[in-house]
């Protein structure tokens, strides 16, 4: 088993995933995806040729352009309102031309959420800054470059990972068409870094696993495993997925895998060594009480954990019983900061267009152990995900994790897609896969414009209120 050929197919749905990604880079106004502000100006420290942060009083982050600062404060803030926001391109003429008065000011950014982050993730978009400016645009322009070149390493990566996959291409496809895929990857956010390393990652782990070793290959996957420790920890077991049950014990793979998952960890340790290893704490509004709380300190929190396990495991299992239909609205798509949903049908038609990859794969012949050892990777990366966001995103001692959202089981979804493919494919599943990919990804382009530049939308999580049903199945959540 070799590298699988693209079909025509397959190449016009990576086409689809490529132009609606930057659609989205192009459309979305500035700071509309997730922790977005505090990602740019991490990637602006970096391309001005800083790596770490600095503290000063309560505030964690670095000294940067005040025009830099004010085209989130005073621009495009994402404060939460009450009242329906709107965006105009007006507000955008305006950013264009505001930086002209103290061009050379400079002040503190405070971005403690991802002030320990690793500069691997910000380097596509720091180089897209840079860019911007050898080019004399000004902030606003800078940004957007910014963007799309984060956008365009992201689908790079993703097309390497889907060319060196030895099987199920469709799996990773499937994936990478859901709207929040493409509306991440076409963000400043690292999610579109980290998502596609994961892809490679994974695909790397399957030829290394289920193909013959060669120097290149060899080479290929001990460069990426650290990438990928460094973009998530969590998400190193990914590559576990290469090992082959039962396996031939000729095969040097499963010692390749191992050695290179080793690698990642290493890496991880000495950045984590080298930035000083300290969690920055930060406020959040707890999800339970309302309140506005602080996130604990990893060793208290573990502490917490390791004091009572069998509480833990409770807390663990209410909370994903709980956040269960959120983690899926987000994982198909929730645009802005986690505020608009599509119309409610989109998504049982997500459903259907993974359904229909699931039944399009061929040539997956695979032992029912193996498929069951892909779903306990899948299961045990999502329980890591889980209990990473418990130690450093939720208040000391709490009953249930915060945090955790939709998104973050993105990597894990082509190993769970992988699992339940069948040896031979259905006939007419390509074309329902196809179509309702098509379709998806339509409602969801044009769930943001409306949203974003036509009727507006209020920020605010939870699902929004509604007085039609039949509304809310075929119309975005803002026109509830």
């Amino acid at each position: 088993m070799d590298r699988a050929p693209w079909t025509g197919l397959e190449k016009r749905l990576f086409a689809l995933t490529c132009l609606f990604t930057l659609f989205f880079a192009c459309t979305t106004p500035p700071f509309q995806a997730p922790d977005e502000n505090q990602h740019y100006m991490k990637a602006l420290l970096l391309s001005e040729g800083h790596v770490l942060t600095q503290q000063r009083g309560a505030m964690i982050g670095a000294e940067l352009p005040r025009s830099a600062i004010d085209l989130h404060d005073v621009q495009f803030p994402t404060s939460a309102s009450a009242t329906p926001r709107l965006f105009d391109p007006a507000m955008l003429s305006h950013a264009w031309t505001a930086e002209e008065k103290g061009a050379k000011d400079r002040g503190f950014a405070d971005f403690p959420n991802v002030a320990n982050y690793a500069p691997t993730l910000y380097a596509p978009g720091a180089a897209g800054l840079a860019a911007g400016d050898r080019l004399g645009l000004p902030r606003l322009g800078a940004f957007y470059s910014g963007r799309v070149v984060n956008a365009l390493i992201a689908l790079a990566l993703l097309g390497t990972a889907l060319t060196l996959i030895p099987f199920g291409r469709n799996a990773m496809l499937a994936t990478a068409l859901l709207p929040t895929f493409c509306y991440q990857n076409g963000s400043l956010s690292p999610d579109a870094i980290i998502n596609s390393v994961g892809f490679l990652g994974l695909a790397l782990a399957l030829r290394i696993g289920f193909t013959h070793s060669t120097p290149i290959k060899n080479t290929a996957l001990f460069l990426t495993a650290p990438l990928l420790a460094l973009a998530k920890g969590v998400y190193l077991p990914l590559m576990a997925a290469g090992l082959r049950w039962p396996d031939n014990r000729r095969n040097p793979g499963p010692w390749l895998l191992l050695a290179a998952m080793a690698l990642g960890a290493t890496v991880f340790l000495l950045w984590m060594k080298f930035s000083g290893g300290s969690q920055a704490l930060y406020h959040i509004v707890s999800r339970k009480t309302g309140e506005t709380v602080t996130t604990a300190p990893l060793a208290a929190q573990l502490a917490v954990i390791l004091r009572d396990p069998l509480a833990y495991l409770h807390i663990l299992a209410t909370s994903i019983v709980e956040r269960a239909p959120v983690y899926a609205l987000q994982l198909v798509g929730r645009f802005g900061w986690n505020a608009i949903l599509l119309p409610l049908l989109a998504y049982p038609l997500a459903l259907l267009m993974l359904g229909g990859a699931i039944l399009s794969a061929s040539t997956m012949r695979f032992s029912l152990g193996q498929r069951l050892w892909w779903l306990a990777i899948a299961a045990g990366t999502a329980l890591l995900i889980e209990t990473a966001m418990y130690l450093t995103g939720t208040p000391l001692g709490a009953d249930y994790i915060q945090g955790t959202q939709g998104r973050y089981f993105l990597p894990i979804m082509p190993l769970v897609l992988l699992a339940l493919m069948p040896a031979e494919p259905v006939r007419g599943a390509h074309m329902l896969f196809a179509g309702s990919a098509l379709l998806l990804l339509s409602i969801a382009a044009a769930t943001t414009f409306d949203s974003f530049w036509v009727h507006g939308f209020v920020t605010a999580d939870g699902m929004p209120p509604h007085h039609s049903l039949s509304r809310a199945l075929i119309l975005p959540s803002p026109r509830w």
